[in-house]
């Protein structure tokens, strides 16, 4: 097959005839399908039904050490929770706090405490310096960089390899005081699905950092949802960073949102215990105690990591076809020189880059056909694609079929996009 830049003038022309004559009959159809963002699909929530069915007596709502979970207080989650975590993780049960369903607002709440408070090391409150930046690898999260943008930091844009981060650009940044931070999302990251390499979590470990307050937000929001048994492994942030002194440098995330219930899991922070005593006192002024009995509902549910990891293979099933569908689609691609794309072993999206230039006018096509898709620079600082041309897909929410649909009008409209500009 050529490509399509090797074709002449008048086989691109009949080659885009064909093309919009098929996507007009679609647009016909009066569509409404939803790529747009990674959210479980109704039957895969219906896996985690057990956890809500049971009937709770009084008996059944007291942690394992006493605690009346329907109380307040505790508020760093119970004994079994921990445990649960840290086993689940490979984490110490001394570096987890259990906080409420959601770890984005752990994230967001961890950054305006130092905002208000500084973290350990902090010469003063991060509010009362001037020019903060902060380090967003992309294609990333975009929900991330709206945090740190919020809270006024300049946003600093390195690019996503295979291996994670560019890590020689990385440490180039660090040795600017006025950087405090990096956003990682280290296994199956948002959007490509990339593993960070072993290496790439020592030399984070390891940098040497102009600011004494420096902090790496770990969002290892994927760390169980692998698509297959062999799952990729990433090593300990924890273990490296203490072995070169910085243990107080990790601020890790993760919660089992996209395990069990979106909006009613159980997130947590881990961090190291002199961490996690700074922020507890701010902590306490903050709550009284978050959702006892949901972390309750949860380690009564999963017994021990095994339970979680059966859970989580089942869940891989459901998960994988969906990826199979969309990588089975794409391959309508392949060899015609207009788009690349990530084959993920796991975590919730594909990365999908088209021509340069062509991104914005694939997000109108599937617009107008009726398929919505992440807004085109969602995964860029600023909400800018400084080469307009990535596209992350979301496959886990519509059913097969509408995935099917779906995913055959993407390739369609990157088709159609990329002969409207050879044409130009």
């Amino acid at each position: 097959m050529k490509k399509y830049a090797e074709l002449s003038r008048e086989e691109q022309k009949a080659a885009y005839a064909s093309l919009l004559s098929e996507y007009n009959e679609y647009k016909s159809m009066g569509l409404k399908l939803d790529l747009s963002r990674g959210k479980p699909n109704s039957d895969q929530l219906d896996i985690s039904l057990p956890l809500l069915s049971e009937a709770r007596p009084r008996e059944k709502c007291f942690s394992e050490n006493g605690i009346d979970c329907r109380n307040y207080g505790v508020l760093d989650g119970i004994p079994e929770m921990k445990r649960l975590f840290a086993e689940t993780l490979g984490l110490k049960t001394e570096y987890i706090a259990v906080g409420g369903n959601s770890s984005l607002q752990l994230m967001y709440d961890t950054l305006t405490r130092a905002m208000l408070f500084g973290v350990l090391n902090s010469p003063r409150p991060w509010c009362r310096e001037e020019g903060l930046k902060w380090i967003c690898v992309a294609p990333g999260y975009d929900r991330h960089f709206k945090m740190t943008e919020a809270l006024g930091f300049e946003l600093l844009t390195v690019k996503m390899t295979a291996t994670g981060p560019d890590m020689d650009e990385v440490e180039r940044l660090v040795k600017d005081p006025k950087v405090k931070g990096i956003w990682c999302v280290p296994k199956y990251s948002n959007p490509t699905g990339n593993t960070y390499s072993d290496e790439t979590v020592r030399r984070l470990a390891k940098m040497e950092c102009a600011a004494p307050d420096f902090r790496i937000m770990w969002d290892n929001a994927y760390a169980v949802h692998d698509l297959t048994e062999d799952g990729d492994k990433l090593l300990d942030i924890f273990e490296e960073a203490e072995k070169y002194g910085n243990l107080d440098r990790i601020f890790y995330f993760s919660s089992t949102s996209k395990i069990t219930f979106p909006g009613a899991g159980v997130a947590l922070m881990a961090a190291s215990p002199d961490n996690l005593k700074q922020i507890s006192k701010y902590l306490g002024v903050q709550t009284i105690g978050y959702d006892k009995l949901n972390q309750l509902r949860h380690t009564t549910y999963f017994k021990d990591a095994a339970a979680v990891h059966s859970h989580m293979m089942t869940l891989a099933k459901f998960i994988g076809k969906k990826f199979e569908i969309t990588l089975k689609n794409l391959e309508a691609l392949e060899g015609l020189g207009i788009a690349e794309w990530t084959k993920p072993r796991g975590g919730y999206f594909v990365s999908l880059d088209v021509m340069p230039g062509t991104a914005k006018r694939v997000f109108a096509l599937m617009q107008e056909v009726g398929v919505t898709l992440t807004s085109v620079g969602a995964t860029y600082p600023y909400g800018i694609d400084p080469e307009d041309k990535n596209l992350r897909i979301a496959p886990t929410y519509p059913t097969d079929e509408e995935l099917d649909l779906a995913t055959r009008i993407l390739t369609l409209a990157v088709k159609l996009a990329a002969l409207e500009l050879l044409m130009k």
